[in-house]
C-alpha cells in the first residue's frame, strides 16, 4: 500500500457557471452554422454565459465559496489564492487579489497563473509543491473564465465552442479527500501563434486598427490545434498512470478538459478505454477552458461519490501550446 500520509490532497471542490443558457439553436440565428453541424463536430448542445456585470472574480468567488465549505474551513483558513485564468477582470491587479477581496481571506497570498486550459492542472501542481513543502498549509485553487469576453461571435468556427464557468478546490495535507499524484505538465511555445488573443498586450496595444481588425479576439487554427492536443494528451496521461504505479485498466474515471468530443473519442481510442469511463458536461458547458476539468470534477464527485482506492485521471491541453495530466486517488 502507497504511503500519502506526507502527500498533498484535494479536501474540497467547488463550481459555478451563470444562469444564461446560450443553445445552438441560438448560435444558428447569429452565424451561418446548425445544431446539427455543432453537435457532430464537438459534442456539444448548450453553453453557459455570464451577464455583463458578472466577471471572472465574481465566478471565481462563488466556486471558491463552495470549496471552501466542502472542505470544512473558513475563509481565515486560507493561506494562499491561486487563480488560473486567461480573462482577468483587469491586466493588474491580479485577479486573485480581487477575490481575496470578495473571501475576506486576509491571511492569504495572492497570485495569478496563466496556462490557458491547461490552467487548473498547472495551478493544482503548484498547490501541491507549497503545501508538500510546509510552506503553506491551505491553498485555494480557483479557475474561472468569462470567454464569452474575448469570443468574436462573427466567427462560427470558434462562438460555438467557448462558454463561462469557474471551479475551485482547495489543496491540504489535513483532512479527507482525494491523494494528489504528480503532476505532469508540458509546453511548446514554438506552436504559440496556434492559439492566441493576438492585441491587448504589449506587442499589440490596444488601438484603431487592432479594434478595427477585430485582434481582441480569441483565433485559432483548429485542426492543427486538434492533432496537437490528442497527442500531448495522451501522452502526459500515460506518464502519469505509469508514475502512479497503476495501470490504464485501474483507472475508474477519465475527467479531460472539455474541449472536443473528437479529441475525446480519439484518447478513448488510443487507450482502448470505453467513453463510459469518461465524465463528460461539454455537451451543457461547452469550452470553459483553465475552469473545464475542476466543474467536470466536482460534478463527477457530486454525482458518483467514490469508493476508498479509486482512481481518477485528469488530463488538460490549452494555448501556448500547454499540456498537463495527474492521477487522483481516493483516500
Amino acid at each position: 500500500m502507497q504511503n500519502f500520509s506526507m502527500q498533498a490532497k484535494i479536501i474540497g471542490t467547488g463550481s459555478y457557471v451563470p444562469e444564461k443558457v446560450l443553445t445552438n439553436h441560438d448560435l444558428e440565428k447569429m452565424v451561418e452554422t446548425s445544431d446539427e453541424w455543432i453537435f457532430t463536430r464537438t459534442g456539444m448542445k448548450e453553453r453557459r454565459i455570464a451577464r455583463e456585470d458578472e466577471y471572472t472574480s465574481d465566478m471565481g468567488f462563488e466556486a471558491a465559496k463552495k470549496a471552501i465549505e466542502a472542505a470544512c474551513l473558513k475563509a481565515k483558513d486560507i493561506d494562499m489564492i491561486l487563480v488560473a485564468t486567461l480573462t482577468p477582470d483587469y491586466a493588474f491587479p491580479s485577479t486573485a487579489c480581487l477575490i481575496q477581496n470578495l473571501l475576506k481571506a486576509t491571511q492569504a497570498a495572492a497570485l495569478d497563473i496563466q496556462a490557458a486550459c491547461t490552467g487548473y492542472l498547472y495551478g493544482l501542481s503548484v498547490a501541491k509543491a507549497f503545501v508538500e513543502s510546509r510552506i503553506y498549509k491551505n491553498v485555494l485553487v480557483i479557475a474561472s473564465e468569462k470567454l464569452s469576453s474575448i469570443i468574436d461571435y462573427k466567427d462560427r468556427t470558434t462562438c460555438v465552442l467557448f462558454g463561462d464557468g469557474a471551479s475551485a478546490c482547495v489543496v491540504s495535507l489535513q483532512g479527507k479527500g482525494l491523494w494528489v499524484h504528480d503532476v505532469f505538465l508540458g509546453a511548446d511555445g514554438e506552436l504559440a501563434q496556434l492559439l492566441i488573443l493576438p492585441a491587448g498586450g504589449s506587442k499589440l496595444p490596444v488601438s484603431e486598427k487592432t479594434v478595427a481588425e477585430r485582434q481582441h479576439f480569441l483565433r485559432m487554427e483548429g485542426n492543427e490545434t486538434f492533432k496537437h492536443a490528442v497527442r500531448r494528451m495522451e501522452g502526459a496521461s500515460k506518464d502519469a498512470i505509469e508514475k502512479a504505479g497503476l495501470k490504464t485498466e485501474d483507472i475508474s474515471w477519465l475527467v479531460p478538459h472539455q474541449a472536443n468530443i473528437r479529441i475525446i473519442e480519439a484518447l478513448a481510442k488510443r487507450f482502448d478505454i470505453p467513453m463510459e469511463k469518461f465524465f463528460l458536461t461539454l455537451s451543457k458547458y461547452g469550452n470553459t477552458s483553465a475552469s473545464s476539468i475542476g466543474i467536470a470534477l466536482d460534478e463527477l464527485l457530486r454525482e458518483h461519490p467514490l469508493k476508498t482506492g479509486e482512481h481518477i485521471l485528469l488530463s488538460a491541453f490549452g494555448a501556448g501550446l500547454t499540456w498537463g495530466a495527474s492521477v487522483l486517488t481516493c483516500e
